[in-house]
């Protein structure tokens, strides 16, 4: 038997762990501004951008998008 290769570059990554990931790296406040969504920039908190994200797909391509751009100029 052989494997699929999965070539998803977020296999495994769950979207809580991006959010911390990108607050580390920018804060709220920088991520509010390269991305412009209310969950960022009023009361910021990982679970009120969690429930957002969740059901906001062209917000969570953004920010999954935001993480892999940093993720490959590490």
């Amino acid at each position: 038997m052989t494997e699929q290769q999965n070539n998803d570059p977020l296999h495994g990554i769950t979207l809580e762990d991006i959010i911390n990931c990108l607050v580390d790296y920018y804060d709220w406040d920088e991520l509010g501004q390269l991305i412009n969504i209310n969950c960022f920039n009023d009361n910021p908190s990982v679970k009120s951008s969690l429930k957002f994200l969740r059901r906001t797909p062209w917000a969570r391509k953004q920010v999954e998008g935001l993480y892999l751009a940093i993720k490959k100029s590490d």
